[in-house]
């Protein structure tokens, strides 16, 4: 006897919308098609803020595919009787050109180099080297790991912080959230991939990051893990000598906020590692395959955990 084929009905919900339907199509993914109508829909791709609004009307979703990491904007509704899955393994070289990219700017005063070109001023400036430095990475997963990775290839010392200190490679040590502090004391730079939990929010804060010592500070995870406030107040007591921003509480940062001045905090717009619409399609493809064959789908996100 045959098997019954069951034809999936897909809605798709990006800024790329056109660029993945051309993706899709060049998949060939068997027993699927593109619907415009979420009602009718039993498996969603989707940009996790876009389609948060409309997640309810999604009366027939089985499996939804995150074209994101993070998906706060849906473990933030009551809608859990699906399953998640997000993007993962791809981060983690995009996450390190934006740390390296930003740290060896500063330290090789490459920023104060390109000024005195323009003046035509010859002026070496004395520089340190990142060998033998302290980084310290909260977060412990595959971002966390390969910049880890890349550090050690700078000669850097690597200490993680997850939530249960478990060792990790490629980590020096890795210490539990309850040592975050003593780690920080060490830091010389210090750098954030952490998830949007009830754990990490605020986890960054005036007294944990009190125990740092003009460390160079990077939260490129999610906005809520740093407290705002705090940050200004550890840079004006000098324990965080300059913050690079890519994520914030509330984005876009609006025009009034204090950290566009600040002289000791860098913002760029939530852009250190994008999703790129052919990683997502390969990793649905390898999901969708999975998944029609009824076997486990990979990343799937705990809506309790929220990672």
């Amino acid at each position: 006897m045959e098997k019954e084929v069951i034809l999936n009905r897909l809605y798709l919900c990006s800024e790329n919308h056109e660029q993945y339907v051309d993706l899709l199509e060049k998949a060939c993914l068997p027993d699927i098609t593109l619907t415009t109508n979420i009602e009718d829909a039993n498996v969603v791709l989707a940009d996790p803020p876009r389609i948060a609004p409309h997640i309810e009307q999604a009366q027939k979703l089985i499996w939804l595919q995150s074209t994101f990491a993070g998906c706060d904007a849906l473990l933030a509704n009551p809608k859990r009787d699906y399953q998640l899955t997000n993007v993962r393994g791809v981060f983690g070289p995009l996450m390190s050109e934006y740390v390296f990219g930003q740290l060896l700017s500063v330290t090789r005063h490459l920023r104060e180099y390109h000024t005195q070109q323009t003046e035509h001023h010859w002026s070496p400036i004395p520089y340190g080297s990142l060998q033998g430095k302290q980084m310290v990475i909260l977060g412990t997963g595959s971002i966390g790991a390969h910049v880890a990775t890349t550090a050690k290839h700078f000669g850097m010392k690597v200490t993680g912080v997850s939530r249960r200190g478990a060792p990790t490679e490629p980590f020096d040590d890795v210490v539990s959230n309850a040592d975050l502090r003593h780690a920080l004391a060490s830091a010389d730079v210090i750098v954030s991939t952490l998830p949007s939990t009830p754990q990490t929010k605020h986890l960054l804060n005036a007294e944990s990051l009190s125990h740092c010592h003009q460390a160079l500070l990077f939260n490129v995870g999610r906005g809520p893990v740093l407290e705002e406030q705090g940050l200004l107040t550890a840079i004006e007591n000098q324990h965080i000598k300059h913050a690079f921003l890519d994520v914030f509480a509330t984005e876009p940062l609006g025009s009034e906020h204090p950290f566009w001045a600040h002289p000791a905090i860098s913002v760029t717009p939530h852009i250190s590692a994008i999703s790129f619409p052919e990683q997502v399609v390969t990793i649905f493809k390898e999901n969708y395959l999975r998944w029609r064959e009824g076997q486990p789908l990979q990343h799937i996100v705990d809506f309790e955990s929220g990672y």
